[in-house]
């Protein structure tokens, strides 16, 4: 049986496996692949896709500032940490699901940029 295509509450708008697909590698290889996605007109369309590609490269920032800010024994334990998590919205971003990040969510929807 076919499976049907996943409808954001939020956005009402269907998530192709292009989207989920986009979503995936822009949180797998944030920040690099999510700028790629935001100079891409036809990527930046689509919502789930900006979506994703703008929480992976806030998150992305931010890791990066924690790591260079935090002494090398803290950075041992966050960084992997973090990673883990970013695995697990990685993931759930493939399913479909629309993730939320506590602040990062907020943050960005408060910006304007998703």
């Amino acid at each position: 049986m076919e499976q049907p295509e996943m409808v954001s509450p939020q956005m009402g708008m269907d998530v192709t496996d292009d989207d989920k697909l986009w979503a995936l590698l822009s949180w797998i290889f944030t920040p690099l692949i999510p700028v790629v996605v935001l100079f891409m007109e036809d990527k930046k369309s689509r919502q789930f896709i900006k979506y994703n590609a703008m929480q992976a490269l806030v998150l992305g920032v931010l890791m990066i500032i924690s790591s260079a800010l935090t002494a090398v024994v803290i950075g041992c334990v966050t960084t992997p940490l973090l990673l883990i998590y970013i695995i697990i919205l990685a993931v759930k971003s493939y399913k479909g699901e629309w993730v939320t990040i506590p602040v990062v969510t907020d943050f960005c929807k408060g910006q304007g940029w998703i």
